[in-house]
């Protein structure tokens, strides 16, 4: 008499199953993924201009005009390094304009460079120029 033995494993078919849903899963997450990066990175430019505020504030507070980057002591780079920290221009004594430029590798097509001026306000020199644009990029 012949007894019948089963063997203990996965079917080529279960297997599929399981790649075929892992894959869905990645499909989802990925995206979801790359925008909170970015928006992480997007608070890094934000936090550089609030440092550059903060330092334009106190130069002018002991001087008759606001500085530049170097008068103020604020580094070229945002705190993580995905920006370039520049002040536009020539400061004066009731105005002054710093913008944040994307570094590459990365690129922020949605909102590109963000600029400030000394009233805190979004400016023409970003490409958030509408007020939807301006809340998705700024979160205000």
């Amino acid at each position: 008499m012949y007894t019948f033995k089963r063997s203990s494993g996965f079917t080529l078919m279960e297997l599929m199953i399981v790649v075929a849903i892992i894959g869905i899963l990645a499909g989802i997450a990925y995206p979801s993924y790359t925008a909170y990066v970015t928006k992480a990175k997007r608070s890094d430019a934000k936090a550089a201009l609030l440092q550059a505020q903060i330092a334009q504030e106190k130069y002018r507070a002991n001087n008759p005009t606001y500085g530049t980057l170097a008068q103020i002591s604020a580094s070229s780079t945002s705190p993580d390094g995905y920006y370039t920290i520049a002040i536009s221009g020539t400061p004066t004594a009731t105005a002054y304009l710093v913008t944040a430029a994307p570094l590459s590798p990365f690129a922020d097509a949605t909102c590109g460079t963000f600029a400030v001026n000394k009233d805190g306000k979004t400016t023409s020199a970003s490409v958030q120029t509408t007020a939807a644009k301006v809340t998705e990029c700024w979160g205000a």
